[in-house]
Formats: structure tokens, C-alpha cells, sequence
């Protein structure tokens, strides 16, 4: 079976045109470094069998990065009948840019221009393009209609690039050593890939590099962009604005209103998604599944009375799976607005607003999509990180990602912090994840003063320009999103209440206990409980219910409405159950539920979770993970409830004093810094300030 490569730039449209031709719903997003491995699907063209194979964007055949890497290796392999060269119409030179790449390596190209938005940089005539590079030009719109370009997959290559500029270069510093153009180009090029895939060892490679001239670089860039200005002259029509400009940038890049910009959009969110509509849709889905379960619990009940197993249909699998089914439409929606700022192209420059931050903690604006995605899914989150080219860097990403609050941690936010604060949740809530995103970049700095020191990296970032929000785009990611999630409510999370169940219904002899009392888990909670004192939750149904959050973080909500003998659709009632004295799971203070919220966010992710970090970063850094975690999530815990326990306490004075000593040694390390500052002069080699 014969493979056809994608390739082009980042947010080309590639992945869009492998879900056109091959039916698929593979993720797909306004933003470099989305695809990060190839991603493979046969498809029957005209009785043939082709694999299709969308490679991750690169812009040249030089490597920058990690995803790069993977897509140059591929194409280097030779293994394929051709390449479709995907460029998009509103970034035409820089696009054919790598077109002359893989043309100077004699590639079988088909290029194909992709007119990505309806207001266009430059109008091309495809028949000139072709006859001036000498391959057959595609175009294909949002829509994508592949036909055409179906049947030149089919063609064998009768074409011949034509590239003159190559006859103006000057190689006879190294015709010596190659026969080859091609050779002579990497050499220019200093293409260290190239030359390892081609069986030179690192001393050869040096000595190539230190025979071609100090600006081969620059004398071989220059080339390709003098030809491509004339292929574009010839070829193209430029309209009169600038792609990516947008006067919506003169506010949400603002340097004094961008990040409050960012924060009201973050507080909108939140709020639509877990009050007003979203709490809306869940208290009706709550209803619904209660009306449902109603009559076959009855009809369980009818037959076998109030046994273990009509306990185990009613607390564990018909009460844990409404209960956590009933927050669908929560996650639902923050996947929604999440896909929305995505696909609209706010996403690219928000990494552009804590790229500056992130790279004092040893991180780069690479990191930002990572730690976005993990607000969705700290899982799919993770493998993200192998976007980074810097391998710390890449630990350090991964090792952080699981403080980005998910979405599994929604049912407990909503269920325990409701109870507690009413409508006020929302300031409790979006304190939860900015708490998250701070605890990230701390531990983040720390490491990197400590066992994980990053180099300086590359980070290259466009402006996409502000696009209409492609609601069936959307819509396949919504219900990607939501098929997951029933997945998991449908098995794992089945799974682990009734593990649950069973560990808080019977004893170590296997007597069956229905109100826990001496049941296996009372005994496992009642021996740890005592570790979490300092925290305020010192009760064994509450540790418990932790421990049942390792596998998946929804369970906690379940496990507690299981404790407390709550009808587990009636999410009120669960609520109201941990306000109770008398219930097994209690909370007596505002403190000790602020604790037991931080602690939730900060330690360790799901089994899942923990599995992909496994997998990306390895088991010894996945091990220093958890421990972090954990420890970073008691210390946290404990400073926040002791500080809630002070405010509940004194009132209005400790809060002043707490906001003094912040405002002192804001102050402090402001004038330390601006007494310390040396004046900045041109031959100030330590200086990072431009001069």
C-alpha cells in the first residue's frame, strides 16, 4: 500500500484536508504544534488503496523543534508515491518556501493552495504557478472538495521543478566533496538531520560546515526569497491589508488591558459554564436521569428488598453514574468555549501574553497550549508537551500540566463549593484555577533553578488572523470530547464505585455493613485520616473519597453522595448532605472546604493521567511527579486553611494585615531591584536588555 504524505506550515490546514479525504474527526485547531505526531488513514481512491498520512507543520527541512523533526524524518524516508504540499493563500511566500525545499530534493509535489478565509492576501492564478514551478497547482476552500485532487493522486509525476536560482549560487567551496546539488545545498543549509540520515558521523559533519561560507545560510535563504518574489509577481495578486492585523489587537494585546482582558473572558466562561446556562442544563439532566433510574430501582427493589444488591444498583452504579452523567453539561460547555477561543485565533496570542512570563520559569510560549489544554484534559494535555524541543523543558511542561484544573474536578467544585458559598463559587472557582496556574509557574521556576535547567528555545509564533468559529468544526470536537466522557462514566467510573461500594459494605471477615461502620475502607480512611488533620478534614469517608479520585476525579462526588446515603441524581441534596453534622462526609468550616478544594486541584491527576506522563517523560520523572504533587498539595492546603481558619477568626484585621505584608514586600523587591540596577551600556554582556 502506498503512502501520501500532508505536509506544510503550521495552520496550513493540513489536518482539515486529511478529515476531508479521509472522513475523519482528528483534532484540528488554530495554533502551531497541534499535531505533534503523524497521524495515519487508508483511503480507497479509484479501486486503489492509499495510506494517508498527515505529518506534523514544518517550516523548512531544517529542523526547529520536535514535531519538525518527526515530519523531516518521515519525508527523508522516501517511502511514498507523493507529497501534497498544503500552503495557505494568505502567507503564499512563506508557505513556498518549503515547496522549494522539497523541490530542490526532487520531491513528487503536488501543490495545493488552500484558501482558508474568505478575505484573501493574494489572488493566485493557479495555471501561472504551475507553469513557473513546474508542478500541478490544487486549490481547495473551507469547504475542501478533494475530487480533483483525488485524481492526481492517482497520476504518476511527469512534472520537473523548474528552479533557476539554484544555477546563481556559488558552491565551489564544496564542489569537491559532492557530485550532488542536493549535498551542496544541505552543506549551505548546514542541515545537521540530513547529513546524520545520510550515515555521516558528527567530525565529518563539522568538517563540511567549516568549508562552506560563514553566511551560507543567509546567501541560500536569500535565493529562495528573490525567486519567490518573483513567482509571486508573476503569479499572484496581493490585496492591500496586512494578514493577521486585527484592530481587536489594540485592546486584547494592550499592554495595560490584555491580561484584565484575559481574565474577563476566563470569569465569562466560568460563569456560563458553571452557573446560569450550565447549572441550568445539569439540574435538568439531573432530573431526567433521576426519572429514569426511579422505576427500575423500584423494580429492583420489588424483587430482591432492601439487599446488597439492590444498595449496590442504587448507591454505586445508578447513583455514581447519574451523579457524575449529571455534569455533562458543564464539561460540555467549557469544551465548547475552550474550542471557540481556539478556532478564533485568541489562543495564539494569548501564548504570546506569557510567553514573557514562562520564559523566566524555563519555559516558552509552547508550553501555553499545553497548560490551555489541560483546563479540558489533563491526559490529551500531556502528550502536547512532546512539542517542546528542549527535553526540560519538556518534563518540566509535563510535570506541571496536571495543576491546570480539568475538567473531572468540575462535579467537586460545584457539589462541595456550592454548599459552602452559594453564588459567590464563582470568585471560589476562578481562584481555584488562576490558584493553579500560579502553583504551576513557581514550581516550574523552581525546578528550573534546581535538577532542570532549560536552554534557551525557539519559539515561533504567528498571528492567524481573528476567524468565524466553524460550529461543525466544534461540534466534532464536542461530541469527540462527549464520547469520551461517557466512555469513562461507562466503565471506569462503574468500576471504581463499585470497588468503592464494596471496600465501604463489608469488613475485613465479610460482614455486611450498610451504614460503613468497621467496613474496610472506614478502617483504611481512619488510619490516614489523622496525615490530613493539619488540613482540617480529618474524617475517614473524606480521605477515602481522595483515594477513590486517583483513578478518576469525578469519583470523589460520587463516593461522597455514597457515604452519606444521598440520592446521587439530586445533586442539592448532596450539597446539602455535607453541611450536615450528622452525615458521614462534613465539613464544619468554610476553611476546611477551601482546603479540601486546593487539595483536590493540586494533587495528583487521574491513573490516565499519570499513564501518558509515563509514557512521555518516563517512569522515574513521573514517580518525582506524584511526590511534588502531593507535597506541594499538603503545604498549600495547610497555608490555606490556616489563613481561612485566621480571617473566620479575627475578621477584617488579619486580612489587612495579610494584604500590608504583601504590599511590603511587593515593595521591598522593587526597590532592591531598582537600587541594584546597574546602567545598561552596549558593551554589557550580562545585560538581557536590549541596549
Amino acid at each position: 500500500m502506498e503512502e501520501i504524505l500532508l505536509v506544510g506550515n503550521p495552520n496550513s490546514g493540513k489536518t482539515t484536508l486529511f478529515n476531508s479525504l479521509t472522513k475523519s474527526d482528528e483534532h484540528v485547531g488554530n495554533w502551531h504544534g497541534v499535531t505533534v505526531e503523524e497521524k495515519k488513514k487508508v483511503k480507497n481512491i479509484g479501486g486503489e488503496n492509499f495510506l494517508i498520512v498527515d505529518t506534523p507543520g514544518i517550516y523548512s527541512l531544517a529542523p526547529l523543534s520536535f514535531e519538525e523533526e518527526v515530519s523531516i524524518k518521515i519525508i527523508e524516508s522516501g517511502k511514498y508515491r507523493k507529497i501534497i504540499n498544503l500552503c495557505d493563500q494568505n502567507n503564499l511566500q512563506r508557505n513556498l518556501y518549503l515547496t522549494l525545499c522539497l523541490l530542490e530534493e526532487k520531491r513528487d509535489v503536488v501543490l495545493v493552495v488552500n484558501e482558508i478565509d474568505r478575505k484573501l492576501k493574494f489572488k493566485v492564478d493557479r495555471k501561472k504557478l504551475s507553469s513557473i514551478l513546474g508542478v500541478p497547482v490544487f486549490e481547495v476552500n473551507s469547504h475542501m472538495e478533494t475530487k480533483e485532487l483525488e485524481k492526481e493522486m492517482l497520476k504518476t509525476s511527469s512534472a520537473k521543478a523548474n528552479l533557476p536560482y539554484l544555477n546563481k549560487i556559488d558552491f565551489s567551496s564544496i564542489n569537491s566533496l559532492f557530485s550532488d546539488k542536493l549535498f551542496c545545498i544541505k552543506a549551505f543549509e548546514r542541515n545537521e538531520t540530513f547529513f546524520k540520515l545520510q550515515g555521516y558521523s558528527d567530525e565529518k559533519i563539522k568538517e563540511i560546515f567549516a568549508k562552506v561560507p560563514k553566511d551560507s545560510m543567509e546567501i541560500l535563504a536569500k535565493a529562495r526569497y528573490e525567486f519567490l518574489d518573483s513567482v509571486i509577481e508573476f503569479s499572484a495578486k496581493e490585496n492591500t491589508f496586512v494578514y493577521g492585523k486585527s484592530k481587536l489587537d489594540k485592546i486584547l494585546l494592550n499592554k495595560y488591558f490584555a491580561f484584565p482582558c484575559f481574565l474577563l473572558i476566563l470569569a465569562g466562561i466560568f460563569y456560563l459554564t458553571f452557573f446560569s446556562v450550565g447549572a441550568l442544563l445539569s439540574d435538568g439532566l439531573s432530573a431526567l436521569l433521576s426519572l429514569i433510574s426511579e422505576p427500575i430501582l423500584n423494580l429492583i427493589h420489588n424483587s430482591v428488598g432492601e439487599s446488597f444488591i439492590y444498595y449496590l444498583f442504587a448507591d454505586a452504579i445508578f447513583g455514581g453514574v447519574s451523579t457524575v452523567l449529571s455534569f455533562l453539561p458543564q464539561v460540555v460547555l467549557l469544551f465548547f468555549f475552550l474550542s471557540v477561543l481556539e478556532d478564533s485565533g485568541y489562543l495564539s496570542r494569548v501564548a504570546f501574553l506569557f510567553e514573557d512570563i514562562l520564559s523566566k520559569v524555563g519555559l516558552s510560549g509552547k508550553s501555553v497550549y499545553t497548560l490551555l489544554m489541560g483546563f479540558g484534559c489533563s491526559t490529551s494535555a500531556i502528550m502536547t508537551a512532546r512539542n517542546m524541543d528542549n527535553k526540560n523543558s519538556k518534563i518540566k511542561t509535563a510535570l506541571i500540566c496536571p495543576y491546570m484544573s480539568c475538567s473531572a474536578k468540575i462535579p467537586i467544585y460545584t457539589v462541595v463549593g456550592g454548599a459552602f458559598f452559594g453564588a459567590s463559587n464563582i470568585f471560589v472557582i476562578m481562584g481555584l484555577y488562576l490558584l493553579g496556574v500560579v502553583v504551576a509557574i513557581l514550581i516550574s521556576k523552581i525546578l528550573d533553578k534546581t535538577i532542570l535547567k532549560s536552554t534557551n528555545q525557539t519559539f515561533i509564533l504567528e498571528f492567524p488572523p481573528y476567524r468565524r468559529t466553524s460550529f461543525k468544526r466544534v461540534g466534532k470536537i464536542l461530541w469527540k470530547n462527549s464520547k469520551a466522557f461517557l466512555i469513562k462514566v461507562g466503565s471506569i467510573m462503574i468500576a471504581m464505585n463499585v470497588i468503592v461500594f464494596i471496600l465501604s459494605s463489608f469488613t475485613f471477615t465479610f460482614q455486611f455493613v450498610r451504614d460503613g461502620e468497621g467496613s474496610i475502607l472506614q478502617t483504611i480512611g481512619k488510619f490516614l485520616a489523622p496525615i490530613f488533620a493539619p488540613l482540617g478534614f480529618n474524617n475517614w469517608a473524606v480521605v477515602s473519597a481522595l483515594l477513590a479520585g486517583l483513578v478518576a476525579k469525578e469519583v470523589v462526588v460520587s463516593s461522597i453522595a455514597m457515604f452519606n446515603g444521598v440520592d446521587a441524581s439530586a445533586l442539592r441534596l448532596i450539597s446539602e448532605s455535607i453541611l450536615l453534622p450528622t452525615s458521614v462526609v462534613y465539613f464544619s468550616s468554610h476553611a476546611s472546604v477551601l482546603s479540601f478544594l486546593v487539595f483536590c486541584l493540586l494533587y495528583t491527576p487521574c491513573l490516565a493521567s499519570m499513564s501518558m506522563m509515563s509514557e512521555e517523560i518516563g517512569k522515574k520523572w513521573t514517580l518525582i511527579g506524584i511526590g511534588i504533587e502531593l507535597l506541594t498539595a499538603y503545604i498549600v492546603s495547610f497555608i490555606v486553611y490556616n489563613l481561612a481558619f485566621a480571617v473566620e477568626i479575627f475578621g477584617a484585621p488579619i486580612i489587612f494585615a495579610i494584604l500590608s505584608l504583601v504590599i511590603i514586600l511587593c515593595a521591598t523587591i522593587f526597590v532592591v531591584k531598582f537600587v541594584s540596577h546597574k546602567k545598561c551600556t552596549k558593551d554589557c554582556l550580562n545585560c538581557r536588555k536590549k541596549c
